[in-house]
């Protein structure tokens, strides 16, 4: 650890203007770049990788420890470029850190954090050829799909270690035995299966341990390890830390573009050493309450620290080139109309479920209502997502006609209602079916009140049987009676679906493709197994995907053969095909055209946006993919766009050392699920309620409809009637509640509510910054040059341009134009050139008094000079005690992470 005192100097004008002066010091600190060039700092071997990788600059700041460890790859391999430097540096630090043995006597573990497409798979199968040629003979390789143990084999051959057996484990019988060396492939939902053949009970994680014998010392590779994320609520996560404690001299490997998208989900990664004995967190639960108390800033410094350590790599492929862009989406009228019936009949639904389940008087409401939300939710993602698709194909057909093709990316396929629809009709089908309508008409058929749900109490009493008897006469008679009551009323719900039915949209996918030209034209690779599909004479019927000769598990790479061809210029793929799938425009493929990558349904997690995102940016492409995420006008699709946004901000915090890694400053402003999104929510409700005076006025339009808008928001369970307070806000109503519910307002009512969030949003966000509150990340003081303050390579200085009469307009860094115009004496006293070079503070000498200097206080405020102490080096390990010695201090839990440029690194930049 080292501490360092220096100064800055600052070009802050004396504040003639209060709040004037606050806007200038929220703009002391300036964003650093975000990237740096990646090399490897140490290690000497190998080619250069084929394409531009980048590191961000907050990993960059920090250097890996020396090598100690030498490699037995042969020089061909080496020489011959089939391993690039990159990748090399990777096997030679991940084998390095398996030479260390935790305090808990199991062997550490290395992290890959590589982004998609530099080459995780070629690093990986150099680890285990690495470990092969030291004579460990067997490896464990854990991935999301068993088709990916192709792409094993094909990465071990690319590195010319053919001779490396790949034993897919869904091929071998529970009861047999695997070869006594090579690879087992297996994927994550492998390590729970079970069998009971023959009266035994035996389950996989069993086979793999036998295959293994308790004195492993061999590689186990966690691909794809993200999805062991929720390690202690899923057998799957719990399984992957079994097998880790089950052997634990075996040298573990995470590789993962994505890693963790929150540190809770990193608790699989129990050989990090992060946490647990001999550190100073005692458990994971430790780890995840310091970081996350913290916020951002602790993010960052974990993933410096493990890097200082050896433990974690993370390189991605330069941006440089690739655009972002956000389509909004406008809504047609006839959208609205049909949009705005869904609303009103789901409001109604809710009233009709309520009255049924007082009917019927049932104690535990919980199943139901959440049914009852997921499906509403369900059926305005898919009204969401119709929305987009004519805008989609149009702006899709103009990218075509310029000489690209096209890739589109989604995640719900709605094959479930179409399978519905076929069984229900014997397995005949000539319409196009739609996804929304059978989320509701499936709420209603499945899980409408019935008297299932009722929970009776049994008469107590045997010594009056013949009350007893008498009550049961009544109640059969009153349930028989409410049972007809609650039928009637489902079936008139269902009735009104069927005609609200008719004006919804239908299944996006099929009506995408067919809009593209038919099966024909694009690639479709999803999961799902047939499709409904229009003939040349206009009938519609279902088909199945697979081909002769070709399985439904294999028909997808088919596809990407095709598309890849130039066979088929638009694809379109789901999550089933957002892992293990190359789509750029690689440089040995036939299909050069410059890929438009549109994103029609954002996924639900950053990990699921990385994967997909990074299937058609990758390694030796010709060009460089432009990405479009399309956004309908209704707000309440906001709560799509915020919950990747809020996933990506996070994970590039933690898998690349820096927030803003991700390029997700573009879906920055959806990101609502933070504090300031729980405050503004909290000044609307009250508002709305009349509880509380809110400082940010309403739209004109919203408070012309404040008592239409309090029914709105109790339609869609935002608000509820308490018997004993009248209205008020529902329980446990969280920002992700509030923006899942908005979408069933109507249209005007939710973009207007939306409107008055996100004036509170911006609000108080702002006051944050003006009172220093906020954190923004990683932030850079930047050294002074010839007197003045630089931000990047550019000098700071202040404009002043002759206006009417003597007065001058006045231009301030970073805040722009001054609505008041100034003297030239003013203008003299605010520029850098005043003062430049002292550090006395000029406020006393402008008024005649200081209050803090009157108190005895040091006064900061007009100082020309400020000075920082600065603590570097490892800082993980003291966290915690650095932090509370501060908070002490300062009163204030924030530590801020701000690397410093100095006038040398200026004057190279």
């Amino acid at each position: 650890l080292k501490l360092f005192c220096f100064q800055v100097q600052r070009t802050q004008p004396p504040p003639e203007e209060e709040e004037e002066a606050e806007e200038e010091e929220t703009e002391e600190l300036g964003h650093v770049d975000t990237y740096a060039e990646y090399k490897p700092s140490k290690s000497t071997i190998g080619i250069s990788h084929p394409d531009i990788v980048v590191e961000t600059n907050t990993l960059s700041s920090v250097p890996p420890p020396d090598i100690t460890y030498v490699l037995s790859l042969p020089e061909t391999t080496i020489k011959g470029g089939l391993l690039s430097a990159l990748q090399l540096e990777a096997i030679i630090y991940g084998c390095q850190q398996h030479e260390v043995i935790l305090q808990n006597k199991q062997r550490a573990g290395f992290l890959i954090g590589d982004g998609a497409g530099v080459g995780k798979g070629r690093t990986v199968a150099g680890i285990i050829l690495e470990n092969y040629l030291k004579g460990r003979k067997k490896a464990l390789w854990f991935s999301i799909s068993n088709d990916l143990k192709f792409d094993a084999e094909r990465d071990l051959k690319d590195i010319d270690a053919p001779h490396i057996p790949v034993l897919a484990l869904n091929k071998i019988k529970y009861g047999d035995t695997a070869t006594s060396e090579g690879v087992l492939f297996a994927t994550y939902s492998a390590l729970i299966g079970e069998s009971q053949a023959g009266g035994q009970h035996r389950t996989r994680i069993k086979q793999i341990l036998d295959w293994c014998k308790p004195d492993f010392d061999g590689v186990i590779i966690f691909d794809e390890c993200h999805k062991a994320k929720n390690a202690t609520s899923t057998k799957m996560g719990k399984a992957v830390l079994d097998l880790q404690n089950q052997l634990p001299r075996a040298r573990v490997v995470y590789a993962s573009a994505t890693g963790a998208s929150e540190p809770k989900n990193m608790i699989y990664m129990s050989r990090l050493g992060i946490w647990g004995e001999g550190t100073p967190f005692r458990t994971f639960d430790d780890f995840l309450h310091a970081i996350e108390k913290r916020g951002v800033g602790a993010m960052e410094i974990v993933a410096m620290d493990m890097k200082v350590s050896g433990m974690y790599i993370a390189r991605q492929l330069s941006f440089s080139g690739v655009s972002f862009r956000i389509e909004e989406i406008g809504l047609d009228n006839d959208f609205k109309l049909v949009y705005n019936k869904a609303a009103k009949l789901w409001a109604e639904a809710l009233q009709v479920f309520m009255r049924a389940a007082d009917e019927l008087g049932l104690v535990s409401r919980k199943s139901l209502w959440g049914q009852f939300w997921s499906s509403h939710q369900r059926f305005f993602k898919y009204l969401c997502i119709a929305a987009k698709v004519r805008c989609l194909v149009e702006l899709a057909q103009k990218e075509l006609e310029a000489g690209k093709c096209i890739v589109v990316g989604l995640q719900s396929t709605g094959e479930s209602r179409t399978r519905e629809v076929l069984d229900e009709n014997d397995g005949h089908l000539d319409r196009f079916v739609s996804a929304a309508e059978g989320v509701f008409q499936s709420l209603v058929t499945k899980h409408f009140p019935s008297e299932k749900q009722r929970r009776e109490k049994a008469p107590g009493n045997k010594r009056k049987r013949k009350w007893a008897e008498t009550v049961a006469i009544i109640v059969i008679v009153s349930l028989l009676l409410s049972t007809a009551r609650i039928e009637e009323m489902k079936q008139d719900l269902l009735h009104k679906i069927s005609i609200l039915g008719k004006e919804l949209p239908l299944n996006t996918l099929d009506e995408l493709i067919d809009k593209f030209g038919g099966p024909d034209k694009v690639s479709e690779m999803t999961g799902r197994r047939g499709r409904v599909v229009r003939r040349p004479d206009g009938s519609v019927r279902y088909e199945s995907r697979a081909e002769q000769g070709l399985t439904i598990d294999h028909i997808n790479l088919k596809e990407k053969d095709r598309f890849m061809s130039g066979e088929k210029l638009v694809a379109i793929i789901s999550e089933a095909a957002s892992s293990g799938i190359s789509l750029q425009a690689d440089k040995r493929v036939k299909n050069q055209r410059r890929r438009v990558h549109m994103t029609l349904e954002l996924p639900w997690s950053a990990d699921r946006a990385i994967q997909q995102f990074g299937r058609t940016h990758r390694s030796n492409q010709v060009t460089a993919p432009e990405y479009i995420f399309l956004i309908s006008e209704l707000a309440g699709e906001r709560r799509f766009a915020s919950i990747v946004a809020k996933r990506l901000e996070s994970l590039g915090a933690l898998t690349h050392g820096d927030r803003r890694a991700t390029e997700s400053r573009d879906l920055s402003k959806y990101n609502f699920e933070n504090k300031y999104g729980t405050k503004a929510l909290d000044k609307i409700t009250k508002s709305i309620m009349g509880h509380i005076e809110n400082k940010v006025p309403p739209p004109k339009a919203l408070f012309l409809l404040i008592s239409d808008m309090k029914l709105g928001m109790m339609d869609v369970g935002i608000l509820c009637k308490d018997p004993r307070f009248g209205i008020s806000t529902e329980k446990d109503c969280s920002i992700t509640k509030f923006l899942n519910r908005i979408l069933g307002l109507e249209v005007h009512k939710q973009n207007y509510l939306f409107q008055y969030f996100t004036d509170n949003f911006d609000y108080l966000i702002e006051k944050d910054k003006k009172e220093g509150k906020y954190d923004m990340g990683i932030l850079g003081i930047v050294a002074t040059l010839n007197g003045n303050i630089l931000r990047g390579n550019h000098p700071c200085v202040l404009l002043a341009e002759q206006g009417r009469g003597k007065n001058f307009i006045v231009y301030k860094p970073n805040i722009g134009k001054q609505s008041q115009t100034e003297t030239a004496f003013v203008c003299l006293k605010q520029s850098s050139f005043y003062c430049a070079y002292t550090n006395t503070s000029i406020l006393p000498r402008l008024n005649g008094k200081c209050k803090k200097i009157e108190e005895g206080q040091e006064c900061l405020q007009g100082m020309r000079l400020r000075q920082y102490h600065m603590l570097c080096g490892a800082l993980l390990r003291v966290w915690k005690r650095v932090a509370d010695v501060v908070s002490d201090i300062t009163s204030s839990s924030i530590l801020q992470i701000i690397p410093a440029v100095t006038v040398d690194m200026c004057w190279k930049s």
